[in-house]
């Protein structure tokens, strides 16, 4: 099964993504192609995950423009099975929300939507008040989430052929299901 995991700029639940998308990779027969925004490339490195990102996906694409290294198109034509995108900036969530493509992933929802490609999002700013993340350093970071970006949330969620997924291990969940229904 070939898939495309997105993966935008938030700190907010990359290494538990990266630990979910290694597990992925490990179990199931997929090729995952990585599509990483300008902000996801500077938080990666920031996490120092680059070398597990090497160990996990077929290809990676860095985010140069809107539509380049071009994906929406093959997305958009069913090149893929599945469009995942983890962990999703507030952001990259409203800009989904308001319907804007001027991002290299943003535009790859738009188009794998208008394909009927499956599309499963984790925003990391689902739930209003506060929220503690881990740095890079281990140290903890409380976050307070503002009403507008859950009012997002709540307007994707709302949108045909886009779920929203509210923790990283429910990614394993969606491809044993996907992996069920290809073989039978």
């Amino acid at each position: 099964m070939k898939l495309v995991w997105a993966i935008t700029g938030a700190g907010d639940l990359m290494p538990e993504t990266f630990a979910v998308m290694e597990e992925i990779a490990g179990k199931y027969r997929s090729e995952i192609t990585v599509a990483l925004s300008l902000a996801a490339q500077q938080v990666i490195k920031w996490y120092s995950l680059e070398d597990r990102l090497g160990r996990i996906a077929t290809r990676i694409c860095m985010e140069k423009n809107a539509n380049t290294p071009f994906l929406a198109g093959p997305l958009q034509a069913g090149h893929y099975a599945l469009l995942f995108v983890a962990p999703v900036t507030a952001n990259t969530t409203a800009k989904i929300a308001n319907g804007i493509a001027d991002s290299l992933v943003s535009n790859c929802v738009a188009q794998a939507n208008k394909g009927r490609v499956p599309i499963f999002l984790l925003p990391v700013d689902q739930q209003p008040g506060k929220t503690t993340t881990i740095l890079p350093d281990g140290s903890p970071l409380t976050l307070y989430i503002r009403p507008v970006d859950v009012e997002n949330v709540t307007k994707v969620r709302q949108m045909d052929g886009i779920t929203i997924l509210s923790s990283p291990g429910e990614f394993k969940e969606i491809m044993s299901k996907f992996e069920k229904n290809s073989y039978s």
